[in-house]
């Protein structure tokens, strides 16, 4: 009898095909009705799991008396509760690696997008309304030489300074749990305390971990820190910055603007963001390109099959300290 897999959410079709000629493959779908419930019922006698983006714990997993793997098919695993994979001796994978640069890249399109208004301004000009030369309200604010200010030196925050050190000239700082000496010498970054990054950045990019630590990090008191002329970037998670503080923020013009790929709640349908034109709005699109989606997938299945053969899958997720 073939084991059998659960797809909770869209996967490559290709990767799909795989699975289907190896395993017992059963897709959630939405149209079915209650996601929850069924992976609450597919998961009974499921070997596998793979997919993305489903909270994923003891609510909804307390019967998968057999499950071997849940393979994520992202770098993120806020979403599944470790301690309850780790305590059922399931496996949890995921996809490092192969989206840092592009997420890395994506986080630049949000630093100038927003620092010369990119969104407003295409917008101003397809309605119409440049008869005259560009004035004080459609200027932006200067990027290269200034100060680039990293929240999280991981792999993204590391390839992110890169890109504003060697592109941009720019003085790179740095916030992490800990000092990254090797990685932090290629940039000269300097290594600081929170308060004194978001006081004296021009441009402030959060590459955090979502966890206990980093949730709501950034709240009212820290964005007053920041300059006037400062812009926000929030490629990690929407839960590290304090969402309406962030707004009102930007409603009275204390920092420059925001360019934002994450939020609290996802998908966001409706939201004061989307009124403001110092808000560039992006809907969680950091690995989406067709050839990183294509290598997670491949990724995803890798660690997927390891595991159900009996292999240690290449990336697994530890178990929180």
């Amino acid at each position: 009898m073939k084991k059998k897999v659960v797809v909770f959410s869209q996967i490559d079709n290709e990767i799909l095909m795989r699975l289907e000629q190896q395993y017992h493959v059963v897709q959630i779908n939405p149209k079915k009705g209650d996601i929850n419930q069924q992976i609450l019922e597919e998961s009974r006698d499921a070997d596998g799991m793979i997919g993305a983006g489903r909270r994923l714990n003891e609510s909804n997993l307390k019967h998968a008396e057999k499950l071997k793997i849940i393979s994520s098919v992202s770098v993120g695993y806020d979403n599944y509760d470790v301690s309850y994979l780790n305590q059922k001796h399931i496996w949890l994978t995921h996809t490092p690696h192969v989206l840092t640069e592009t997420t890395a890249d994506l986080a630049f399109t949000l630093l100038m997008s927003a620092a010369r208004k990119v969104p407003s301004l295409d917008a101003w000009m397809k309605q119409g309304q440049w008869s005259r030369t560009a004035g004080p309200e459609q200027f932006g604010v200067d990027i290269y030489g200034k100060t680039l200010g990293i929240i999280g030196l991981g792999s993204i925050g590391a390839a992110i300074a890169r890109r504003g050190f060697y592109g941009f000239n720019m003085n790179v700082l740095y916030h992490n749990r800990h000092e990254k000496l090797e990685i932090a010498e290629q940039f000269k970054a300097e290594f600081c305390s929170l308060d004194d990054l978001l006081s004296r950045s021009d441009f402030v990019v959060i590459a955090v971990d979502l966890n206990a630590a980093s949730k709501s990090l950034i709240g009212a008191r820290e964005l007053q820190l920041m300059q006037p002329h400062a812009v926000l970037v929030n490629i990690s998670r929407g839960s590290v910055v304090d969402e309406k503080a962030l707004i009102d923020a930007l409603k009275s013009r204390s920092i420059f603007a925001a360019g934002l790929d994450v939020y609290e709640k996802e998908p966001l349908q409706a939201s004061e963001l989307f009124e403001l034109d110092n808000a560039v709005t992006l809907p969680h699109v950091g690995s989406a390109t067709a050839q990183t989606r294509k290598r997670m997938a491949e990724l995803a299945y890798e660690n997927l099959v390891d595991a159900l053969e009996g292999r240690q899958p290449r990336y697994a997720v530890k178990k929180a300290d």
